[in-house]
């Protein structure tokens, strides 16, 4: 196993991510404009770790930070090691909202895994590995293959072996297409609501969702006008309206004013997909008076990750 030697420099930006769509569970993803950023340093030894933003002051700050967990898988996975470092993180992505911080984490701390190892002539890791070593590390492949290549994604898991194999295939976003984001004060987790979801379904209600899957990459690609049918789910938003109250209300507010809509991956957040410049007032009213902060956001853009060398003053 090679060390790296101190003085390296790297630096990643990673988008936020919705994932589930409405009936796309756990297989639909759409990265959103809204990026952290990662700065990283190889030193002689010890460990650093200072948050910005999002999370400071609440996420650990020690070798469980999960940016730096991500960033040992990595290095194991590229054979390589490092005697200490300096890790910086500046956090827009809102936590524990749906909108993929922890997939965004793991991504980032991968990627610059890549800029590091560049730097010393070894290969990075391509666009599928950082999928396929996100996704075992995270669990949610529809959030990390959207913070990897950007746009919208389908992903998918095969289980021919020892470990599950993770791909996944970008999508063209129809460009009429409009997002919007409401994220509330609340907090939520996808541990604590996937329990609220049955181990077993229907047939009538997984070829439901079958279909509105199908019917959605249509509508996100060619069929704009087909999103209100498109993003109907019986999976998974039901069982999880009774914990999120104000967002279940929201996310029916919407839909009856012609906006389709479906929460951000578990939730609280919830994302809109329009044609239309602007929210109905009704949905804009509702939204600031139950402390969501609701904005128009653009397709977010793949992981993108830079190199460098310390300069000492």
């Amino acid at each position: 196993m090679q060390t790296l030697p101190a003085g390296l420099t790297a630096t990643a930006v990673v988008a936020a991510s919705s994932a589930n769509l409405g009936p796309g569970f756990d297989c639909m993803g759409l990265a959103l404009s809204l990026y952290d950023e990662i700065v990283v340093e190889t030193t002689e030894s010890g460990l650093k770790v200072d948050v910005e933003g999002e999370g400071a002051g609440q996420v650990p700050l020690d070798s469980s930070h999960l940016v730096v967990r991500a960033i040992e898988h990595g290095l194991q996975a590229v054979n390589a090691r490092v005697s200490g470092l300096n890790v910086r993180c500046r956090n827009d992505i809102p936590h524990s909202r749906g909108l993929g911080s922890s997939a965004a984490a793991v991504v980032g701390g991968l990627a610059v895994v890549n800029g590091l190892v560049n730097q010393d002539g070894s290969s990075p890791l391509a666009e599928t590995e950082l999928i396929q070593l996100a996704s075992e590390f995270e669990g949610h492949p529809d959030n990390a293959s959207a913070a990897v290549l950007g746009g919208a994604v389908v992903s998918w898991t095969e289980h021919d072996g020892a470990l599950p194999r993770y791909s996944a295939a970008p999508l063209r976003l129809h460009p009429d297409i409009r997002l919007f984001s409401a994220v509330p004060e609340d907090r939520s987790s996808t541990a604590e609501t996937r329990v609220l979801l049955p181990e077993q379904v229907s047939h009538i209600d997984a070829r439901f969702n079958l279909s509105r899957s199908a019917l959605l990459v249509l509508a996100l690609t060619e069929r704009p006008d087909l999103l209100m049918e498109a993003t109907e789910d019986v999976l998974h938003q039901p069982q999880r309206a009774a914990a999120m109250p104000a967002s279940a209300e929201y996310l029916r507010l919407l839909r009856r004013c012609g906006v389709a809509a479906a929460l951000s991956g578990a939730g609280p957040a919830v994302i809109a997909l329009s044609a239309q410049a602007e929210l109905p007032a009704e949905a804009l009213e509702y939204g600031a008076a139950n402390g969501f902060c609701v904005r128009e956001m653009t397709i977010g853009d793949g992981v993108r990750w830079t190199s460098g060398v310390a300069v000492r003053g």
